[in-house]
């Protein structure tokens, strides 16, 4: 959960995309289903060992994403009470995560940063072990954000200068843009380029793409340690329609 942009479309339409990097030991994720929350359907890929999440779409049309870390690289200090992928979806099932993320108990959770699209606002959440801090963010304007927990101040600016450079040369970005740079964006140093490979050992697993339109949304799912590619649709008129 390390490698974040949004990119927005218009006041309806964005794409969120993240590139998860793990240790090769955990087990491997499930890709993008939908799950019934107490709030409504959640679509999102599951963690293989504590079976929460970094990524999701609520069927009323918010989007949430998690990254390690909050505002600097922290000393772990385990056992937690519950993992941050699980927290996940305690906030993210409700109908405003934002109020979620206010309300919500984080005693002996390690830190973490929430990206949050809540109707046609954006929100950055992030908790630092001891404080909660949300600040609302320019949703007409494209984001990118690296974890603390992996990257070096000096690495994540250079990784928002790739990323401008990136919005340059793309005027106009679709999905398949937007995935290039999340796969080959870099300067050839595998350990900190986007798509990240540190001996093997911590690397990039899988990719996540988010499409968010006002009526049908896509969840692609690129699980880089079988080379498959899962995709998800979501008619958001239907829902509205039944509601």
């Amino acid at each position: 959960m390390c490698t974040v942009t949004y990119i927005p479309v218009s006041n309806h339409s964005f794409f969120l995309t993240s590139n998860r990097d793990e240790k090769q030991v955990r087990l491997r994720a499930e890709e993008p289903k939908w799950h019934k929350f107490a709030s409504g359907n959640l679509l999102f890929p599951k963690d293989g060992n504590a079976g929460g999440t970094w990524m999701a779409l609520h069927e009323n049309g918010n989007a949430m994403v998690l990254l390690n870390g909050g505002f600097v690289n922290h000393v772990s200090l385990p056992p937690y009470r519950k993992s941050r992928g699980l927290i996940f979806l305690d906030v993210f099932d409700h109908p405003r995560p934002v109020d979620a993320f206010e309300q919500i108990h984080l005693h002996k959770i390690e830190p973490f940063t929430l990206v949050i699209r809540q109707a046609e606002q954006l929100f950055e959440a992030r908790w630092d072990g001891q404080e909660k801090s949300i600040l609302e963010l320019d949703a007409s304007a494209a984001h990118i954000w690296s974890s603390v927990t992996l990257y070096s101040n000096d690495i994540i600016e250079k990784r928002k200068a790739w990323f401008q450079a990136f919005q340059k040369e793309y005027k106009e970005t679709g999905s398949k843009e937007i995935l290039h740079f999340h796969r080959f964006a870099g300067d050839g140093d595998g350990s900190n380029d986007v798509l990240m490979n540190r001996n093997n050992e911590m690397l990039t697993v899988s990719i996540t793409q988010l499409h968010r339109k006002q009526e049908l949304s896509f969840m692609h799912y690129l699980d880089l340690q079988d080379g498959r590619l899962y995709s998800q649709e979501f008619n958001h008129t239907i829902t509205q329609l039944h509601a």
